[in-house]
């Protein structure tokens, strides 16, 4: 795996909000990249940067590259890309190419893939990656890889490029299980988070005293340090992760549970409450917006 001087190829399908940031970090490293978007003004966006070539198709990816990074919505777009009808990834992908799930998919459907890819001579990884547009930006993401190890140490110095934080969690599809954990987790500490900033105010408590609180003691989470003051009270709900995706990965861990005979209360009760948030809100809302379905509540964030 070689290209230009010491590093390969790279091709990065789906430059989204997440993917936009992610593609600059690697061209930034000067890897040859190549990506490929359905959006004319998401492949502007990333063309503008030095060193970045525009593929007109998912076969010239394939054939270009010896690395592919997927960044996409969900397991179909995974499934889409790679063996759909027309100009699939897979069947131009050379022998010894590895691809890299980074998107938020389903550990089940990896784990199907794998196996199918490998009959092709092609390595699959899974490396979702946690912590915004923020973290994406300055290069700074946590990244939970799941797969072969000497795979992934194969491309290490290009998940590098993107994260600090890179834990190898196992066999294939554990670092999609592991995503969606943390994504339930994480949805669990926000809604908490959110009704204790609505009973506060309600009993006239100010909302930057709450969150004050809540960030010096036991109650202080992600949620608390990262999105009460500056996406709720402060109204402007534009963290950078959609209410669907959310949800969708709630979804994930409860039917991953379920599927392995585990108890999860919490999780159905959370799986409703963003489900419920989804109908009212459209999946394409903020998942801070999860705070509206309170009711009357703190900061003045809207309604």
């Amino acid at each position: 795996m070689s290209s230009g001087e010491g590093k390969y190829a790279v091709g990065f399908v789906g430059i989204g909000k997440m993917g936009l940031p992610m593609a600059k970090r690697i061209a930034a490293h000067d890897y040859p990249l190549h990506v490929y978007d359905t959006s004319a003004s998401a492949l502007e966006a990333i063309c503008a940067v030095s060193g970045v070539k525009a593929s007109a198709s998912l076969a010239d990816i394939g054939r270009e590259c010896e690395v592919v990074i997927l960044m996409l919505p969900d397991s179909a777009m995974v499934k889409k890309v790679l063996y759909g009808e027309k100009d699939g990834l897979a069947a131009h992908l050379k022998k010894g190419a590895v691809i890299i799930d980074m998107s938020s998919s389903s550990p089940s459907v990896t784990r199907e893939l794998g196996p199918r890819l490998s009959a092709g001579g092609v390595d699959l990884i899974d490396a979702p990656v946690s912590g915004g547009v923020k973290r994406a930006v300055d290069g700074s993401l946590a990244i939970m890889a799941g797969g072969e190890p000497a795979v992934i140490a194969r491309v290490k110095p290009l998940l590098l490029t993107m994260g600090k934080a890179i834990v190898e969690t196992g066999m294939l599809g554990s670092g999609h299980a592991m995503k969606a954990l943390n994504n339930y987790v994480s949805a669990a500490g926000l809604l908490a988070a959110c009704e204790a900033l609505k009973v506060g105010a309600d009993f006239g408590i100010a909302p930057d005293k709450i969150v004050a609180v809540l960030n010096a003691s036991t109650g202080k989470n992600n949620s608390t340090e990262n999105k009460l003051m500056q996406f709720i009270v402060s109204g402007q709900f534009n963290s950078g992760f959609s209410l669907g995706l959310m949800k969708k990965d709630i979804s994930i861990a409860t039917d991953l549970a379920k599927s392995l005979g585990s108890d999860t209360l919490l999780g159905e009760v959370l799986l409703k409450s963003w489900a419920d948030a989804e109908t009212k809100l459209g999946g394409a809302a903020d998942h801070t917006e999860i705070h509206r379905m309170l009711g009357r509540s703190a900061g003045g964030g809207r309604k």
